[in-house]
């Protein structure tokens, strides 16, 4: 996993965490969790190609 992929990843933490904390205060709790689902599932797409290489990997290593 590259250095930029962590970087991206935590610039996307503290975005979402400061929308969805000014949303909150503002009385937006429904967009407040849009917005953390939305950066969740951003991160999860960005990772996803190294979950499946990890189950490909860890498949060859038990497949004799």
């Amino acid at each position: 996993m590259s250095e930029a992929l962590l970087f991206k990843i935590a610039a996307v933490g503290i975005l979402v965490s400061v929308l969805s904390q000014v949303l909150k205060h503002s009385g937006r709790e429904e967009q407040a969790f849009l917005t953390s689902l939305a950066g969740l599932l951003l991160v999860l797409f960005w990772i996803l190609p190294y979950v499946y290489e990890l189950f490909e990997t860890m498949q060859g290593l038990f497949m004799l």
